[in-house]
């Protein structure tokens, strides 16, 4: 029913439009030039304290996590010996890959060569555990490298996606191309298994979309936009597949209908939000008004129809999302925290084709409490509860869970690039 009153709308909409779609297309998209990060200073009492925080104790609790608690660079070490088994989540590899980014936005404005030093020994680790032929993944080299790209939700180029950006972000922090190269090196060795006239992939959770617009624009490669651009038109095609693992489900993995067809979020909450992410990249690089159309549809969407009070988004524990317009439960919210996070990347992108309000909150509420309260362990989820005392008075409540995964790595890569978004 919601798809076809937004369709009546946008119909009236439309009639009292001067401008032809044909016209439209023509003109190129209008975006807010962001700033550099490492151009902005800030000296105040809210930012201030959690920037040197993220310096100060995420950091070193996120390495000491990746070295210490968890088997999580062990991996990698296996990985380049051949031998040992994999400790963990088969998604682990991206947690490290995450905490790496934030160290080197970290560089950027804190040069720190402790820090850059153990950067770089992560970096030989990265190195040391690629095959050959470029492919890069701990979980299926301790496991089975015969059994890799074969199930679309083991989360192959998601890690890639994170390996990306991180390679990136310390190429751009320090001139280095070490792990730049190491990211090449694999993407190219997707791309010569994945694309036109080769194997379909939908990728079960999104992060490579946004990361190949991220190389692109690092090294002008048009075939790495080109390749985002293909990932993203593979969905909604019935190309899906869990292999011998499972059943896939179409909803859950925003592959029910063509990018460009979307109208309404549905599935898991942080992956829809890399995907409209990606989607917004891309738009914005190949002047793409279909993209766009189908982001404006989505915003008023998850804005005035799935979206919390607070900024929080996937209301649903049972599926770390979406389930019906208007259903935002209180006592039993889900409201993931990396969702969240999402939330901030996207609409920093939205903020960028002039959607400004929902970024502030997005930024100031869900957020910047986990960047000053994450010092000793990782924050999986938060239930974000709105509640009236006897007096009358309206509370937020936030309920915490620790988790050693996804949260912390998130947490750590965010803080430096939100001055930015100012």
């Amino acid at each position: 029913m919601k798809q076809y009153l937004l369709l009546a709308a946008s119909a009236f909409l439309l009639q009292g439009c001067q401008t032809s779609k044909e016209d439209i297309k023509e003109q190129p998209l209008k975006m807010i030039e962001q700033i550099d990060f490492s151009h902005v200073k800030i000296n105040d009492n809210f930012w201030s304290p959690r920037l040197s925080k993220h310096v100060s104790a995420t950091l070193p609790v996120c390495i000491d996590q990746i070295e210490n608690q968890t088997g999580r660079i062990r991996n990698f070490e296996n990985a380049a010996k051949g031998e040992g088994e994999h400790s963990g989540i088969f998604f682990d590899d991206s947690d490290v890959y995450k905490a790496l980014e934030g160290m080197a936005y970290s560089l950027i404005n804190n040069p720190d060569p402790e820090l850059e030093k153990k950067a770089d020994e992560w970096i030989d680790k990265f190195a040391a555990a690629q095959q050959p032929d470029g492919y890069i993944n701990t979980f299926y080299t301790l496991t089975g490298l015969d059994k890799r790209w074969t199930n679309m939700d083991k989360h192959e180029m998601y890690c890639a996606g994170h390996m990306i950006e991180a390679g990136v972000a310390y190429y751009q922090a320090t001139g280095k191309r070490k792990l730049l190269d190491v990211c090449i090196r694999m993407t190219d060795h997707m791309m010569s298994q994945f694309g036109p006239g080769k194997r379909h992939w939908v990728p079960g959770h999104e992060e490579i979309e946004l990361a190949l617009v991220k190389l692109y624009q690092t090294t002008q490669e048009q075939k790495y936009l080109d390749f985002a651009y293909w990932l993203l038109e593979e969905r909604g095609h019935g190309h899906g597949t869990m292999g011998d693992e499972g059943k896939w489900n179409p909803v859950y993995y925003q592959d029910i209908v063509p990018v460009r067809q979307l109208t309404d979020i549905s599935g898991h909450a942080v992956r829809c939000m890399y995907l409209y992410c990606g989607m917004a990249d891309v738009a914005a690089l190949k002047n793409d008004t279909g993209y766009i159309a189908a982001m404006d549809r989505l915003w008023d969407d998850v804005v005035h129809r799935n979206m919390y009070i607070t900024g929080g988004i996937g209301s649903s524990r049972d599926n770390e999302g979406f389930t019906e317009d208007y259903d935002l439960p209180n006592l039993d919210a889900y409201c993931e925290t990396c969702a969240s996070v999402g939330m901030v990347l996207w609409n920093q992108r939205m903020n960028q084709l002039t959607y400004w309000n929902v970024l502030y909150i997005t930024v100031r509420l869900p957020v910047s409490p986990w960047v000053e309260t994450v010092s000793s362990m990782s924050i999986r989820w938060n239930l974000r509860v709105i509640t009236i005392d006897k007096n009358g008075m309206v509370a937020l409540v936030a309920q915490v869970s620790f988790h050693a995964s996804c949260l912390l790595s998130e947490i750590i890569s965010t803080p430096p690039p939100m001055m930015r978004y100012g």
